[in-house]
């Protein structure tokens, strides 16, 4: 008597090989294209930093001039200057305010405090153009008073505002992490409410802290909607410097000399805080 082999193929079952090898190659092909969309502005900034020509649809040579000239264009080193000024006093001032707010709402009922956290996401949640627009009309309320209030002032409140909100997302859950008994301790021990924050609560969510720092920190650093609205007097940031320049046709090269070290910079921070956070991580697990 001879027997047949049974076969998975006499059961229906079929290797689709061809169909695995073009999804494969299609999940390569997506990976490509999506990491070319995230980083290809960063790439041609940085080609034409190093183009000796004005022009950005011809590559002129290979030069480091304009590294080297970078703050030889007035206007543009007081951009960079209001830009730093603005955007590390906003984050500060967000950082403080929205460490104490957080740590308020935290220790709210849970109805309000859930009330309170949707009033914190709408100025995330709406337009900057919408944000830019409301705050220069609730400005201009103040210029009878205060006839040359739109400049410094002005955008500083404006970041304030919009960074607020990034501090206090960052705090609230580190806030969740901690022992709510942790204040109680503190009080009950003797130590006064203010101190308790500043010696108890505030270094149990300082990762928190500064998370939001960044984040708050980036945000301001390269905001243009809120900040062409809510700036006059000749206070320019560097956003609003380069969009006047590209309107005039006279953008000055040196500016993308600034945004790749800038880029570098960041990226040099980041690796080093990754690494040290982890290295950390694993000297605690080994104890």
């Amino acid at each position: 008597m001879i027997y047949e082999v049974a076969r998975l193929e006499d059961y229906g079952y079929k290797k689709h090989t061809l169909r695995k090898i073009l999804w494969k190659i299609f999940k390569i092909i997506a990976i490509i294209f999506t990491v070319f969309m995230l980083y290809a502005s960063i790439i041609v900034i940085a080609l034409q930093s190093f183009n000796s020509s004005r022009s950005t649809t011809e590559f002129g040579g290979f030069t480091f001039n304009w590294y080297m000239e970078m703050f030889s264009n007035r206007l543009l080193t007081d951009a960079i200057k209001n830009t730093f000024i603005i955007s590390i006093s906003a984050t500060l001032i967000s950082a403080v305010l929205g460490t104490l707010i957080a740590v308020g709402i935290f220790y709210l009922p849970k109805k309000k405090r859930q009330k309170l956290l949707l009033l914190n996401n709408i100025p995330l949640l709406n337009a900057d153009i919408v944000t830019g627009v409301t705050l220069m009309l609730l400005f201009s309320l103040l210029l009878p008073i205060f006839p040359y209030f739109f400049g410094f002032p002005t955008l500083l409140l404006a970041h304030i505002f919009f960074t607020l909100p990034y501090i206090i997302l960052s705090v609230m859950p580190k806030l969740k992490e901690m022992d709510p008994n942790l204040m109680d301790a503190a009080t009950d021990l003797g130590i006064k409410p203010l101190k308790a924050v500043r010696k108890v609560i505030i270094p149990s969510v300082k990762s928190g802290i500064f998370s939001g720092l960044v984040l708050a920190f980036t945000v301001s650093f390269e905001d243009f909607a809120i900040s062409y609205f809510t700036t006059g007097n000749g206070f320019d940031n560097m956003s609003i410097w380069i969009y006047s320049s590209i309107g005039r046709r006279s953008l000055f090269p040196g500016v993308y000399a600034f945004s790749t070290l800038l880029t570098v910079v960041s990226i040099i921070l980041v690796l080093i805080y990754t690494f040290r956070f982890k290295g950390r991580k694993r000297h605690e697990k080994k104890y």
